[in-house]
């Protein structure tokens, strides 16, 4: 199976790292525009191998798409990273155009390959490159929801003071620090509500916490965070290339599922060989819906600025 990775930059490079050192493919191909950037970034992570014990064969090229040929899954995260201070809405005028030319470019060396989106903004990013290529919805998913529910599992787990991978949670509706969604009713601690062990102040603490999580590392770092968001993307890979059926919170284009059209927008969905393979309908109760509601309104906003920096 392989894997090529547009964009070799911090998130890029980890996503191939963790593919990599778990042998979720057999091919990783890093393509980066910057001059040997992606060689260099692919080097260093095959010189891990003896130490790692992995057989990835993992290449870099320099905006050479003929080396992407027969890739199975294309992740893009190429575009510009946010800076303190700066929102995800920020980046449309300035991504729109890198996405929509790597998928076309990607497109014509693997034209059967799932796609996979990670710039920012994100939701709007992978609505653009649905448009813009023509293909199945179940073709096209934005990566937010694994990466916003692994950080809503981390708050959770904070706060109950308990491992991280005995707590379930998700979070949908748009990637953004004002549109994302923690399902706090649903959360558990091994089978068990989190209601029974955190107060509603607490809940609600850490489901703000959750919503400005990329935000606050933005602060903290000066960048935008990479480890999580690249251990995400590989996690999406992973159920995809090994057809693990795994229910990931997924960007994809809602055709009259959570009463939305025409929108792409985080829902909990099965993941694996196909991509998409099909959207889980959580039942959300009365607030949950309008908060959903209200996500919905503010990304579809996004997509008519994305429209007005496309005319």
């Amino acid at each position: 199976m392989k894997v090529t990775i547009v964009g070799a930059g911090n998130v890029g490079a980890t996503c191939a790292d963790v593919i990599s050192y778990r042998g979720i493919a057999s091919e990783v191909v890093l393509l980066d525009i910057k001059e040997g950037f992606a060689e260099g970034k692919a080097m260093d992570i095959m010189q891990c191998a003896t130490t790692t014990g992995f057989n990835t064969r993992v290449s870099g090229s320099t905006n050479d798409y003929s080396k992407t040929a027969g890739s199975n899954v294309v992740v893009i995260t190429s575009g510009i990273p946010r800076k303190p201070g700066m929102t995800r809405e920020e980046l449309i005028g300035i991504n729109a155009g890198i996405v929509k030319s790597v998928a076309d470019n990607v497109l014509q060396h693997s034209p059967d390959a799932i796609i996979v989106v990670v710039s920012n903004p994100m939701d709007t990013m992978t609505y653009l490159t649905l448009k813009a290529t023509g293909l199945p919805k179940n073709r096209i998913i934005g990566m937010g929801g694994a990466l916003d529910s692994s950080r809503f599992k981390y708050y959770l787990s904070t706060a109950l003071n308990k491992p991280a991978n005995d707590v379930q949670g998700m979070v949908i509706g748009g990637h953004g620090d004002t549109t994302m969604i923690p399902l706090t009713r649903l959360a558990s601690y091994n089978g068990t509500p989190v209601s029974q062990f955190l107060s509603q102040d607490v809940l609600d603490k850490v489901a703000a916490d959750t919503m400005v999580g990329g935000a606050t590392l933005t602060g903290l770092l000066g960048t935008s965070a990479w480890y999580a968001p690249g251990a995400s993307v590989a996690y999406l890979v992973d159920s995809i290339l090994n057809d693990q059926k795994k229910m990931i919170p997924c960007s994809v284009m809602l055709d009259g599922e959570y009463g939305q059209n025409d929108i792409c927008m985080g829902v909990p969905c099965i993941i694996g060989k196909n991509g998409i393979e099909e959207i889980v309908d959580v039942q959300l109760n009365d607030k949950e819906k309008e908060l959903f509601s209200k996500s919905a309104d503010a990304v579809r906003s996004m997509n008519d600025a994305l429209k007005s920096v496309l005319a």
